[in-house]
């Protein structure tokens, strides 16, 4: 089994000053984790869908000045690039790791996508207490799903997503890095597939399958 163990050292890369300096650490501390996560769910996300998966390392190519505030591995069916359609995600910022499904602004389909879950939304009643939402892929700021479906955030993150240009969303947990360091390689991998099995009934909602 891959041994991906989460430190300290990799949550702190994202409080190094200057963008050379994070750009090397990010380089050398985290990616190579997520290359090893890149080839373990790639593999599995084709055996769990049927479609070619590919995974998509952030490499912050188009970053001059401003240092990433986090940084992650992505998987969708399409080999050349994966911000246009649903996708699944690990990542970290310098405070959780996280591991969801997302729609972000630029997938051209967004309105569709939003009004199947908006008919479906009491397929979230089947997602574990402890998943989050959020409707900004840039903020490291999430919604307790439970507190979202009482109190109606989840609905109005999903209309914002049908109806407007910027919206986006995103469902699954945030581990913070006290818990996730304290994860041993194989509760970590079993916390992501366990993850990734309960988001994809709804992935397969979205691209209404």
């Amino acid at each position: 089994m891959d041994q991906i163990q989460w430190t300290n050292q990799d949550f702190e890369v994202f409080e190094i000053d200057g963008l050379e300096q994070r750009m090397e650490a990010l380089t050398t501390v985290v990616r190579p984790k997520f290359q090893q996560l890149g080839d373990i769910f790639s593999s599995y996300f084709s055996a769990q869908t049927g479609d070619e998966f590919f995974a998509h390392v952030a490499k912050h190519a188009r970053r001059t000045i401003n240092p990433p505030k986090d940084s992650w591995v992505a998987f969708a069916p399409y080999k050349r690039g994966y911000k246009s359609l649903p996708h699944f995600q690990v990542g970290l910022w310098n405070t959780h790791l996280f591991i969801i499904v997302a729609i972000i602004y630029e997938a051209p389909q967004k309105s569709e996508m939003a009004t199947r879950l908006l008919e479906h939304i009491d397929h979230f009643d089947k997602l574990p207490n402890d998943f989050i939402i959020s409707g900004d892929h840039m903020s490291q700021d999430a919604i307790s799903l439970k507190i979202g479906r009482e109190e109606k955030q989840l609905e109005d993150l999903l209309i914002r997503l049908r109806d407007v240009k910027k919206g986006e969303f995103l469902v699954g947990r945030h581990i913070s890095k006290k818990e996730a360091v304290n994860l041993s390689p194989e509760q970590f991998l079993q916390t992501t597939e366990k993850t990734f099995e309960a988001l994809l009934p709804i992935y397969n909602l979205i691209i209404g399958k």
